[in-house]
């Protein structure tokens, strides 16, 4: 398939906070995967999460601050304005209509990547972008992942990170803890939680 339009990523997440990781992985699927924009989606109504998420206005806020030193990088809100689940096939098909004649490509830690073939139609998601999977220093090679799924005919290219073992779960339970996270996520993010006290325990 020949591709005449821009190179699109696509990277959803809770995003609940944006940390660290999440930036590294952001750039490293600009820098790689060559993109011409890379659309930063925090999810609406997680489907697949049993917890509350943070408000939406936080999220979003927060990933701007968190990515906003990447000029590729386009904080999307689709998911959040779009009523009912939030569902990364119809972001896809959106951006085809958006970007004609574009190659798209998914950009997944492992995490989600193995629970893809969970996610909403799934098998029409691998024929329409390019899954790009990222490795986390605590999962298995993500190379076991890519041949799992290889049978439904997806397209692959593996995303090169250096290992950063972090989690949001973590993240909020530190906050929570009010240990300091300085470390964890971009100081404007961190200033962000710290004044609207975010995670903090009733």
């Amino acid at each position: 398939m020949t591709h005449s339009g821009p190179r699109v990523g696509i990277f959803g997440g809770a995003f609940d906070p944006p940390h660290n990781a999440h930036h590294m992985l952001a750039r490293a699927a600009i820098d790689q995967l060559r993109l011409d924009v890379l659309h930063i989606l925090p999810t609406g109504q997680a489907w697949h999460k049993p917890r509350r998420l943070t408000d939406g206005t936080h999220r979003l806020a927060m990933a701007r601050l968190a990515f906003a030193d990447l000029p590729q990088a386009q904080v999307d809100d689709r998911e959040l304005r779009r009523s009912g689940p939030s569902y990364s096939l119809d972001t896809a098909r959106e951006l085809l209509a958006q970007y004609p004649g574009c190659q798209l490509f998914l950009v997944l830690g492992e995490d989600q990547a193995r629970a893809l073939p969970t996610w909403h139609g799934w098998r029409e998601l691998l024929s329409i972008a390019t899954i790009s999977i990222a490795k986390r220093q605590d999962s298995t090679p993500a190379r076991g992942t890519i041949d799992a799924l290889n049978g439904a005919q997806g397209r692959f290219l593996p995303l090169q990170t250096d290992a950063m073992a972090l989690s949001a779960t973590a993240i909020r339970a530190r906050a929570a803890q009010g240990e300091s996270i300085a470390a964890l996520v971009c100081g404007p993010v961190a200033r962000y939680i710290d004044h609207h006290h975010l995670y903090q325990t009733a």
